[in-house]
């Protein structure tokens, strides 16, 4: 079906061009609205060249046509931020980070929960809130690569100690992965403890809530860092 606007240009050229010779009053009206006619004949004939500049445009000043992308609350998902954004986020709450070794952590915590299926923008909320932006102010401390508060119970508890950084990372998403999935864990269990954990019983980062840690509040915070993450 032809466009209202290319229907619109034929309608003005038929109208002159079939308009009497002798009526050069009728004529002298009609002549201007032929000559705009004319002018516009180029763009009913090719519309789509506007919406290619546009699109040109678009594309060399860099804007994105799509939404920014929505946290994901699910456990088992896919986590969507990068690094440098993870880090930059992480900055706010920390400027003495060590951003080589950070970037080292959020690389193997990606590594991780993609082998897993867990989503990597809540593993690395957790790991902010346990550690406090790896501030460790709490019962653990930085040489025990315990990132998830395992085994810290109380303010006098330290918790797990685990041999690496990567063994902590680990550690901590196959805890993840055990509470929210009933699908068998990939890599060999770090902590013996993971087989008491009651499988598949939370799904959304709400639900740890009584669970991970006693604070009824702790989805809340996890959803509120997770917010934050995706403030740009």
């Amino acid at each position: 079906m032809e466009s209202f606007f290319r229907r619109t240009v034929k309608r003005g050229l038929n109208s002159c061009i079939i308009a009497p010779v002798n009526d050069y009053f009728l004529m002298a009206l009609r002549f201007p609205l032929f000559l705009f006619c004319l002018l516009l004949v180029p763009f009913a004939l090719h519309p789509e060249k506007g919406d290619e500049g546009k699109d040109s445009g678009s594309k060399r000043t860099g804007t994105k046509s799509s939404r920014k992308a929505n946290p994901s609350i699910f456990i088992m998902d896919k986590g969507q931020q990068p690094v440098s954004r993870i880090l930059e986020f992480m900055q706010e709450f920390n400027t003495n980070l060590d951003t080589i070794f950070v970037s080292q952590l959020l690389k193997t915590y990606i590594s991780e929960c993609s082998i897993e299926g867990v989503n990597y923008d809540i593993a690395v909320c957790q790991m902010c809130l346990e550690t406090g932006f790896l501030k460790f102010t709490g019962s653990v401390s930085r040489f025990q690569h315990n990132y998830c508060g395992l085994g810290a119970t109380g303010p006098l508890v330290a918790g797990d100690w685990f041999g690496s950084m990567e063994e902590g990372v680990r550690a901590h998403i196959q805890h993840l992965k055990a509470y929210a999935s009933i699908d068998p864990i990939q890599h060999e269990p770090v902590d013996k403890r993971l087989r008491h954990v009651p499988r598949g019983i939370v799904f959304t980062l709400f639900d740890l809530n009584g669970k991970w840690a006693s604070d009824p509040k702790y989805g809340e915070k996890l959803n509120s860092l997770l917010r934050k993450l995706y403030a740009e």
